[in-house]
């Protein structure tokens, strides 16, 4: 795979991934639609970053950038030192298989699969051994220990998105990317879900990139990033759900 490195300036802030004039276009004529619009933003590794933005505003899309699963229209997206930019389908494919954990809403687990082999899918997939001693210590923080010889159906549903964040962190990732992960939780599952999160940035020195619409969510992050009309509108550094509410009332309300 060809790379460009990043500037040694950038490289030595430890960022994990970041957007320079990123614009993201969709359709044509009276028909466009500018989902990103000129983003520059930086993630630094090793911290918890919340994307937050009213519907349409281009947080989706810009996390999927920075994730290797779209690409943009203008401008660059990095992850680490690997500009995705430019890169083929399966020169982008092979980066998020070795660089990237994803989190979605809807856990994306294999039915036909254990939570075990959910969780060490990644890893067999790129033909590499699982780290067990990694996954344990995994599994037993999310309280999972028990549970890896079931299947997705005989567990709950908070379960079942502990499993995909597991699956996610089992191949110590360079970032984790997740897409609105307690959507379909219950509040309790939900801020379990969350302070697992903030513990693995925080013990495991994990990056999490979460989008959300929640701000009691949000409030789990150390920095939250608001987007406005596919712009950057502001952030909030050691945000409360409080502030974080206020902020999203100036930008429309929250998705």
């Amino acid at each position: 795979m060809s790379t460009l490195e990043a500037p040694e300036a950038e490289r030595a802030t430890r960022v994990a991934a970041r957007a320079r004039g990123a614009t993201k276009i969709y359709g044509g004529g009276a028909g466009e639609v500018r989902a990103l619009d000129g983003v520059d933003v930086d993630f630094e590794a090793g911290r918890f970053t919340a994307i937050m933005g009213p519907s349409g505003s281009g947080k989706s899309t810009l996390m999927h950038c920075l994730a290797g699963l779209d690409v943009l229209t203008e401008g660059e997206a990095w992850l680490g030192d690997i500009e995705l930019t430019g890169l083929s389908e399966r020169e982008r494919t092979k980066v998020r298989r070795d660089r990237v954990g994803f989190v979605f809403q809807a856990f994306n687990l294999i039915p036909t699969l254990t939570a075990r082999e959910n969780v060490e899918l990644p890893s067999r997939i790129a033909r590499r051994r699982p780290d067990k001693q990694w996954t344990r210590e995994v599994v037993g923080a999310l309280g999972l220990a028990d549970r890896m010889s079931h299947r997705p159906t005989e567990l709950s549903g908070g379960q079942q998105q502990r499993v995909a964040v597991a699956r996610a962190l089992a191949t110590r990732p360079e970032a984790i990317f997740a897409d609105e992960p307690t959507g379909a939780l219950d509040s309790r599952s939900g801020a379990a879900l969350l302070d697992f999160l903030r513990r693995a940035v925080r013990e495991m020195e994990q990056t999490v990139v979460m989008v959300t619409h929640d701000p009691n969510a949000a409030s789990y992050a150390d920095r939250v990033v608001f987007l406005g009309d596919g712009r950057i509108d502001g952030e909030i550094v050691g945000p409360t759900a409080e502030a974080v509410l206020d902020r999203m009332k100036t930008i429309g309300g929250p998705a």
